[in-house]
């Protein structure tokens, strides 16, 4: 196979090109299943972010559903991220984000 090329090798891990696919082998099957749940629950959060997204008091109950463990910082994180995005969106089309009640105010409670 031309298409399969060594990227990083040392004692323990080895990375393969295989056309567009990088594969890494490891001899601790234990370090990437953590790496894999790890990447996961980062991938994960901006979703539950967005499916609780001025529902945070609701959080919780998603999560008991949800099925596994899921970082409640990263979620929160994602909230205010949002939030601070929306300040610009909101000035940018004539709103007022200090406005009581908006964005400002939403980011300040969470402070």
């Amino acid at each position: 196979m031309d298409d399969v090329h060594v990227v990083v090798a040392h004692c323990e891990r080895v990375t393969l090109r295989v056309g567009d696919v990088f594969l890494e082998v490891d001899g601790d099957p234990a370090r990437l299943d953590a790496e894999a749940e790890a990447v996961r629950t980062l991938h994960d959060a901006p979703d539950l972010a967005t499916l609780t997204l001025g529902h945070e008091d609701r959080l919780a109950d998603v999560l008991a559903g949800y099925g596994h463990a899921a970082d409640t910082a990263a979620i929160r994180a994602w909230w205010s991220l949002r939030g601070l995005l929306n300040v610009r969106w909101l000035a940018a089309h004539g709103f007022d984000p200090f406005a009581p009640g908006c964005e400002v105010d939403v980011l300040k409670a969470r402070m």
